[in-house]
């Protein structure tokens, strides 16, 4: 399907309520809770259908999705609640934020979720191996990533006296901030921390930043920042400040360098367990997955408009470099 076509779907789907044909399909309902835009989740949206089609569910066929986009964060129990009211058989998420909304709309209905954090600390599931409840998914483990990222970013800056680093305060995984200023402090690196959850909060963080003479910045990972990437990278670029990010999606939009796991990938294994679900297994008995490979993305042409040369180092060890 065209990217052109593939969106046009998704903003139709966007509409609320739902429309009366999908209310009177007899197939399987598979909600999909997130923050809006809707473009922004193309990539995991199709690594979702992929899965499915792996169990033999074809959407249109066998199997419907119904996309539930929350203007705001603030919107994301309504969004739920809209979801639950749908009698949806699965429930797929992205993000803790919006995983906490899904637990707090039902206790039965199946919840499959990304998150950047640890689960189990975040009261989700009571195991990876034995989740329990009606929760499982993939454990991105991201948020652990940022010292790594904080490594990468002085790899390409070795001498950046101050490194800025944008979070989003009201994500219960924001802990790992800690993570960064230990890293920090070992190896000489002063960081400055600003949260926002909005997009007038985050060009103020940036406007802050610069004035701080920041010379770098890490964007913690934040289902509000990947859906607000097209922004972030702009304002990056505003400013000419290196940015390095979670996803490859910012690289793709023009953001100089991401490190993490592959979202596309990792919702096709999402994809997957909502597939064994809609055959009748249990999420409490469907272990809770975690990434073994981690990618390197870095933007050429993004280093070049920054005036920087990539060192012979770093792009040996990138797993996709964008020219």
């Amino acid at each position: 399907m065209k990217r052109r076509a593939f969106l046009t779907l998704l903003g139709a789907a966007a509409t609320w309520p739902f429309s009366a044909s999908a209310q009177r399909q007899s197939v399987p309902v598979i909600g999909f809770l997130g923050i809006a835009p809707a473009s922004t989740y193309a990539g995991r949206v199709s690594g979702l259908r992929s899965g499915l089609r792996e169990l033999g569910y074809v959407e249109g066929r066998n199997v419907a999705i119904e996309f539930a986009w929350a203007a705001s964060p603030g919107q994301l129990p309504e969004r739920a609640a809209q979801l639950v009211e749908r009698k949806v058989a699965v429930i797929v998420t992205s993000g803790n934020a919006i995983t906490r909304a899904a637990k707090a709309a039902t206790s039965s209905i199946p919840i499959l979720f990304s998150g950047a954090d640890d689960p189990v600390r975040l009261g989700f599931v009571a195991s990876f191996n034995r989740p329990g409840g009606n929760a499982t998914g993939l454990s991105l483990i991201s948020g652990a990533l940022g010292a790594k990222r904080l490594e990468l970013l002085r790899g390409l800056i070795p001498n950046a006296k101050l490194i800025a680093v944008l979070v989003n305060p009201t994500n219960p995984a924001e802990d790992h901030l800690r993570g960064e200023q230990e890293v920090a402090r070992s190896i000489g690196q002063h960081i400055f921390a600003l949260g926002a959850t909005t997009a007038d909060e985050i060009e103020r963080a940036y406007a802050a930043f610069i004035e701080q003479r920041s010379d770098a910045l890490l964007v913690n990972a934040d289902a509000l920042f990947t859906a607000q990437r097209e922004l972030l990278v702009t304002l990056a670029a505003r400013y000419s400040l290196p940015a390095i990010y979670a996803w490859r999606e910012f690289a793709e939009a023009g953001g100089l360098m991401s490190y993490g796991t592959n979202l596309k990938e990792g919702y096709h294994q999402i994809g997957v367990y909502a597939g064994r679900i809609l055959k009748g297994e249990k999420p409490a008995d469907l272990p809770v997955m975690q990434p073994t490979k981690f990618e390197l993305v870095i933007n050429l042409k993004t280093a070049k408009a920054l005036g920087l040369t990539i060192p012979d180092k770093l792009l040996a060890l990138a797993d996709e470099v964008i020219e």
